[in-house]
């Protein structure tokens, strides 16, 4: 892993040098929704990276904070999750706070509430809400009703920008840098909210993209126009070995089944690239490969081994930026 030099040191790290019991100032997110990447710029990204930094080596040392021993937070989920529902309820807890955890298929969803009514609800008992849902625009919707701060944890095959900042930071933490990169995502680009959000977040770095998929996964026009009006350069490639020995950072996906109106559709796309170790091979010495799981067959049990294979990292990043993104949001840093 990747160690700045002592003369690079962050604003985080200088204001701890003096003080162990605050954390570095940041403003633009208190009582404010993350809907979505766009939201952010780069002094944003920057600062949330920072932060995210400091609640890793925070927490490393101390197991839990008290930032947040006030707050409680719900985590709303309409759709499954392992990762994220996990990564939300351990950031809070790791922050002092304590968390909600809202199961729909057990509470009044079933008997028909609406969102709406739903949100209304909780926001009395909680400080913020952690919502995925399965329907495009749908925790925007919500956030409309909302008095206190909604956090987007993915809306159907729309946006997934807490995962994104997770993956900024590890490829952060991983390389020591962003800018001069070049990043290869593959698989399913056309319903993959993840590489959705963090095409967006890189738009705002001096990166190469490769979109690598079939023709029918392509990344849709909306992030693509996003890219080319911030000039940032990006491949659009079938051929995942050609573009293996030029990139850094591999992101698999995976075929999302749920996502097609026609099985036979997923059916013909859902093998189309398999990472392996002979693929691997391919690759630089110094890449990383990233998938935000869960993995179905597009990255083989043999790859686990390799160190460049990043993917079961990525959960632990997720929590510390989860946990500035909370503290964030509830005004504690």
């Amino acid at each position: 892993m990747f160690t700045r030099p002592l003369n690079k040191i962050s604003n985080v790290q200088r204001f701890y040098a003096k003080s162990a019991s605050k954390v570095h100032s940041s403003k633009f997110l208190v009582g404010k929704d993350v809907l979505t990447s766009g939201q952010f710029d780069r002094n944003n990204l920057e600062e949330m990276l920072d932060i995210a930094d400091w609640m890793k080596r925070k927490t490393e040392q101390e197991g839990v904070l008290d930032l947040c021993k006030d707050k409680v937070s719900a985590n709303l989920f309409y759709e499954a999750s392992t990762r994220t529902n996990s990564s939300f309820f351990t950031a809070m807890t790791r922050l002092g706070g304590n968390c909600l955890p809202v199961y729909t298929q057990f509470s009044s969803v079933q008997k028909g509430e609406t969102v709406e009514d739903t949100i209304r609800v909780l926001e009395n008992y909680v400080d913020v809400i952690v919502m995925r849902h399965p329907e495009a625009g749908s925790v925007a919707t919500a956030a409309k009703y909302a008095n206190v701060p909604i956090i987007n944890a993915g809306d159907g095959p729309n946006e997934h920008p807490t995962q994104a900042l997770l993956d900024l930071f590890c490829i952060k933490e991983e390389h020591g840098t962003i800018d001069g990169l070049s990043i290869a995502m593959v698989g399913d680009l056309k319903y993959g909210r993840t590489v959705h959000s963090l095409s967006k977040l890189l738009s705002h770095y001096k990166v190469k993209l490769y979109f690598v998929s079939p023709p029918e996964l392509e990344m849709p026009n909306k992030v693509t126009t996003i890219l080319e009006s911030e000039k940032v350069q990006f491949e659009v490639s079938s051929d995942l070995n050609k573009v293996m020995p030029k990139v850094d950072v591999v992101y698999m996906t995976r075929i999302q089944k749920e996502r097609f109106p026609d099985l036979s559709d997923y059916e013909r796309v859902k093998n189309s690239y398999i990472m392996d170790p002979s693929i691997m091979a391919l690759g630089k010495k110094k890449m990383i490969l990233m998938h935000s799981l869960p993995r179905v067959n597009e990255i083989t049990v043999e790859v686990d081994e390799d160190p460049r294979a990043k993917y079961f990292l990525q959960p632990k990043y997720g929590m510390y930026m989860r946990m500035a993104i909370l503290a964030s949001c509830l005004g504690k840093v």
